[in-house]
């Protein structure tokens, strides 16, 4: 009986993990703008600059447009470089070792939504994996799974902003989460990976949504 009833606690306690998960989920969309004003957004333009290694700042530009179009471009030397996009068949990113953007036929686009989009239909498995902080904020962190890949997500237990997110490579930072027409959104950004390689700093102070963009913006 004593092991049937531990069975028993620990399958109710699966069950209010998962609802937590997304509780916590659902509750970000609704305080980030709502799913309604997500899924009409169709194009992002982002402007600031980042910053590479200790000292090196390019000033930066980032177009996004449903359903993955994609192109970052950044200011060297008073020229504007595109070092990476998508344009809707091929992808492209800069060989540093030639200093010319080259194609990459197994350049794999990311979605416009973000994963909490519609996660349920997408296939995705929300876990919730108790509270941990961030610098001084305690977070809810949840892990969310498609097949072999994860990514933990903390949210501000307050707010239910994202704070942190781990991938398999790296590890984002989000911060001074501003709104922007109907949906709150981070101005700085901040990628660390163990290999150091791919680390950067953006602090953006542009943000603009739904903005038309010419037809030939996501061409190389």
């Amino acid at each position: 009986m004593k092991k049937l009833f531990l069975v028993f606690i620990f399958a109710i306690g699966s069950i209010t993990y998962a609802q937590t998960a997304k509780e916590i989920i659902d509750k970000n969309i609704e305080l980030s703008g709502g799913l309604t004003n997500w899924k009409l957004l169709n194009s992002v333009f982002l402007q600031g600059k980042v910053t590479l290694g200790i000292n090196d700042d390019y000033p930066i530009k980032i177009f996004q447009q449903r359903p993955n179009l994609t192109k970052t471009v950044i200011t060297i030397g008073k020229k504007e470089t595109a070092i990476e996009g998508y344009d809707g068949t091929k992808g492209y990113a800069m060989n540093y070792a030639t200093n010319k953007i080259q194609e990459y036929p197994n350049y794999v686009a990311e979605s416009f939504d973000n994963d909490f989009i519609d996660w349920e239909n997408k296939g995705f498995q929300a876990k919730y994996m108790g509270k941990e902080k961030v610098g001084d904020i305690y977070c809810h962190k949840v892990e969310l799974t498609k097949n072999v890949n994860k990514t933990v997500y903390f949210f501000d237990a307050k707010t239910y902003m994202i704070l942190k997110e781990i991938k398999k490579d790296d590890t984002l930072l989000y911060s001074d989460y501003r709104m922007v027409g109907s949906l709150m959104m981070p101005y700085r950004i901040e990628s660390a990976s163990p290999k150091k390689d791919g680390d950067y700093v953006m602090i953006l102070n542009k943000i603009e949504t739904n903005k038309v963009f010419p037809n030939n913006t996501f061409k190389f």
